[in-house]
């Protein structure tokens, strides 16, 4: 589990206006909450945060936010971007707690797709059905992503949830509720022409009274 250091300030104004004044001045208005304790308004560096979210490890972190000296660790879980300006609008951090189990979404990262069997050898393709999974675990066992090993896939396979190998003190939701869904599937295969397959020729075409059909 990796964990990231930011600094914030406390934020007092509240409303659309002030959120626009703070934006101008490249900060983002934000809020943590969680654990029973009273929810805190934030502002956090703009660029820092533009830069991170783009990044797939921030998302699955341990976020350690310092104001005034004190420190919240926090998770990300919700963000507004806007829609089509490079500007980020809003942050939602959750405290979390290292003796309480969290639900988080992780990426899949699937890996030997370029060796796989279906592919190389059957001439198969590979679909993704799911890119990535719900897991409950506490915050410290939290991967930055699960492996999908797809070296030994054959043409009409397919890999499900059960079939991946978790991290310890990792379970996945679907799981937990009965749901054992298709991760990524093998199929396609290019078919071959049978050997012992005859061509047709112009002999073979039907004839009306002893004539070619036109």
């Amino acid at each position: 589990m990796s964990e990231i250091k930011l600094i914030a300030q406390k934020r007092d104004a509240n409303g659309r206006g002030a959120s626009r004044r703070l934006r101008r001045n490249g900060m983002v208005p934000a809020i943590i909450y969680g654990l029973g304790k009273d929810a805190l308004a934030i502002t956090v560096d703009h660029n820092f945060i533009y830069h991170a979210l783009k990044k797939p490890v921030f998302h699955t972190s341990i976020l350690n936010i310092e104001i005034d000296g004190k420190v919240e660790t926090t998770l990300l879980r919700d963000f507004q971007i806007h829609p089509y300006k490079q500007l980020v609008l809003h942050l939602d951090f959750q405290r979390v707690s290292d003796k309480e189990e969290v639900q988080i979404s992780v990426p899949l990262n699937f890996i030997n797709e370029d060796v796989c069997h279906a592919v190389k050898v059957q001439g198969a393709h590979i679909t993704h059905i799911v890119t990535e999974v719900e897991i409950r675990a506490l915050p410290k066992h939290i991967p930055e992503s699960i492996d999908v090993d797809l070296k030994d896939v054959a043409a009409g396979q397919s890999i499900h949830l059960s079939n991946l190998i978790l991290p310890n003190g990792v379970t996945l939701v679907n799981l937990l509720r009965g749901e054992d869904s298709v991760v990524v599937t093998a199929a396609g295969i290019n078919e071959e022409k049978d050997e012992d397959q005859a061509l047709v020729s112009a002999a073979d075409i039907p004839t009306v009274s002893g004539k070619a059909v036109e």
